[in-house]
């Protein structure tokens, strides 16, 4: 093998390829040209290769691209031999190169056939812009599917806003209140019309025991892990201790895992009042047939012993001692007929002949026949309203009735004292109704008979339009004067209610339709809705519930804040601690041993100059004539309508009277 590679690299017998070409200069140099040129091409592929190789990491076949370099490289190195051997021939060397250019050629071409079925499958540029095409097309579509996402999101959380919105101002504007508490009676929930049930404010009960609201029997109990709540009627606490009948219904889900409950509160103040009245005026009515039925039958035995009576006295003439006997007897019976008269009256079972009567000429005639019939220590005096007032009703039964009332005002007055008949036209609507729902709302003449005798306790209000009730002692009352007051207001479409207080006196009320009313009431309630209204905060004080639920939910609907007050300490407690109170608004008797007029000169000690609106069954000139008030005081006389309550809150602020 050595005596191989040195015979075939000894040139010393060999002539070099320019003797081939004669030495020819052109021929010299083109060839020297033309290889040198295709050299310098083949050594330059390697170095691009061998970049290409190193900076791109990623390629498949790496070890490809470097045996083609080297390749290539030999290919490059024979064209530089064949300038070389056209001076010195070391054709020996240029075959060596050959040989090793072949043996790198066909182990090149050897591992790349085998290749070129993978190559292939390479994607050729047209393929990748196929596949970057589709992909951009599923990524377009990917994104219209994430926005049509976003979007069906974004209506679904707008639908969850708007139905959270909904269900908020149910909630806040229902006016039954509504409670949302857990298992463990923790309140989470406290609605506005709960506020204004328990006088709480929503944050003042947030997470406490929802048994606070609740008297004692009806408070929940837990066992186990069961909360157990008795619905139906029950007792509600106030804030300031007062209770008030209430229908609870709880309901229950589940939210996030955890079991919460739903209560919801109805009022029932107001339907306990309407029970309460129309319990009373079923007795009454009840009372009223069997009294009926009862002087029906008793008038026919009167008529009896009447006829008789007279009968007997006139053939007794001869005999006088006997005849007083039958005289006795006779008026005995006529007594018994006036008796069995006022039953009649009460019963509504009188004949009545209504027609248009003049109150204030009425009251007028009515005051002379009085001064004559009453005692000399009874002051009487008159009151008129603006304008005519026309009541329709039996003039003679009026009356009698006016003047069963003057004599029951002289009996609660031994002493003497002052008697006032006071006439006006006005209007029941329905705050009063809810107190009095057997009344009809509409307009009324109101004829007033006010006294300030001994007055009248709350049980003896209750009883007394019963028949035959009375407080007198035997033998001076049959107990039928205000119940024939009654049944005759009752028959004449009209009502009659009685104001009074211990110590204070007596006004009695006769409400009787109005002739041609419905132009006068549309006058009224043409007042009402231009009555001024208001934004301030105003402290309310009233001992009875139903009272005060009616002034406070009046006095909202003005645009006024209420706080309200049970008694006349704890209307004082809110003075001290609320100091956003700009008008106090009291009844004048209250229980506790704190008078309204009491209340508010305690009240402008703690904030002077507090403007201050009492509230009575008697006018104020009648409390000035009493001595129980200034005459500058401002006195809104109850019932009331709401543009005067409005009106009077107004001159209360304004601190001056406005015009009627």
């Amino acid at each position: 093998m050595l005596a191989y590679l040195e015979r075939i690299l000894d040139s010393s017998m060999l002539s070099p390829h320019g003797i081939c070409l004669l030495w020819e200069p052109e021929l010299i140099w083109l060839h020297v040209v033309s290889d040198a040129c295709i050299a310098l091409a083949y050594f330059s592929i390697p170095f691009a290769l061998a970049i290409l190789v190193t900076k791109r990491r990623d390629l498949e076949f790496g070890w490809v691209f470097w045996a083609f370099a080297v390749f290539i490289m030999a290919c490059g190195l024979t064209h530089v031999l064949s300038i070389y051997t056209l001076w010195v021939p070391v054709y020996g060397v240029e075959g060596i190169v050959k040989a090793l250019t072949a043996v790198a050629s066909v182990i090149t071409a050897g591992a790349l056939w085998p290749l070129l079925p993978k190559i292939l499958t390479i994607p050729s540029p047209f393929e990748l812009r196929q596949v970057q095409a589709a992909l951009e097309e599923e990524e377009e579509s990917k994104n219209r599917d994430a926005a049509q996402l976003l979007g069906q999101v974004r209506e679904a959380q707008r639908a969850l806003r708007e139905s959270m919105t909904r269900l908020t101002a149910v909630v806040e504007t229902a006016v039954d209140g509504v409670i949302l508490f857990d298992a463990q009676a923790r309140i989470l929930l406290f609605n506005p019309a709960c506020e204004r049930l328990f006088g709480y404010r929503a944050d003042e009960v947030m997470n406490l025991d929802i048994g606070m609201l609740m008297s004692n029997e009806e408070r929940p109990s837990s066992t186990g892990h069961t909360l157990r709540i008795a619905t139906g009627e029950a007792a509600g606490v106030r804030k300031d201790g007062s209770t008030f009948p209430m229908d609870l219904s709880v309901g229950q889900a589940w939210q996030d895992g955890e079991l919460i409950y739903v209560g919801i509160v109805h009022d029932l103040t107001t339907r306990k009042l309407t029970e309460q009245q129309l319990q009373q005026a079923q007795k009454m009515e009840t009372v009223g047939q069997l009294s009926g039925g009862i002087a029906h039958d008793f008038n026919n035995l009167l008529t009896v012993i009447i006829g008789n009576a007279e009968f007997l006295s006139e053939q007794l003439r001869a005999r006088p001692d006997l005849r007083r006997f039958a005289d006795d007897i006779c008026q005995s019976g006529e007594r018994g007929a006036e008796l069995t008269q006022r039953l009649l009256a009460f019963s509504r079972r009188q004949l009545l002949q209504p027609r248009a009567i003049e109150c204030r000429e009425l009251l007028t005639s009515m005051h002379k026949l009085l001064k004559r019939t009453l005692r000399e220590n009874i002051e009487i005096t008159t009151a008129f309203g603006a304008g005519s007032i026309l009541a329709f009703a039996d003039r003679a039964q009026l009356e009698s009735a006016v003047l069963n009332l003057a004599l029951n005002a002289q009996d609660a007055m031994p002493a003497g004292g002052h008697l006032t008949l006071s006439t006006e036209l006005t209007a029941i609507d329905e705050h009063y109704r809810v107190q009095h729902p057997e009344v009809e709302s509409g307009s009324y003449a109101l004829i007033s008979i006010t006294d300030d005798g001994e007055g009248m306790t709350p049980d003896v209000i209750e009883r007394a339009f019963e028949p035959f009730f009375t407080t007198k002692e035997v033998g001076k009352g049959s107990g039928l004067g205000l119940s024939m007051v009654y049944g005759f207001a009752k028959q004449s479409g009209g009502h009659v209610s009685i104001y009074s207080e211990p110590g204070l006196g007596t006004t009695v009320r006769i409400y009787l339709p109005h002739a041609g009313g419905e132009q006068s009431l549309a006058d009224i309630e043409a007042r009402e809705e231009a009555a001024p209204r208001g934004h301030e905060t105003i402290l309310v004080a009233e001992d009875d519930p139903f009272v005060r639920s009616s002034v406070t939910l009046r006095v909202e609907a003005l645009g006024y804040r209420v706080v309200a007050a049970v008694n006349g300490k704890e209307a004082l407690q809110q003075l001290r601690t609320n100091p956003a109170i700009d008008l106090l608004f009291t009844d004048i008797v209250m229980p506790g041993g704190m008078s309204g007029w009491e209340l508010a000169d305690q009240a402008r000690r703690i904030r002077p100059g507090l403007p201050v609106v009492f509230s009575s069954g008697y006018a104020l000139e009648t409390l000035v004539e009493q001595g129980r008030a200034h005459a500058q005081s401002i006195v809104l006389t109850k019932p009331y309508r709401n543009a005067e309550l409005a009106r009077r809150l107004r001159e209360a602020f304004a601190g001056t009277p406005l015009p009627s």
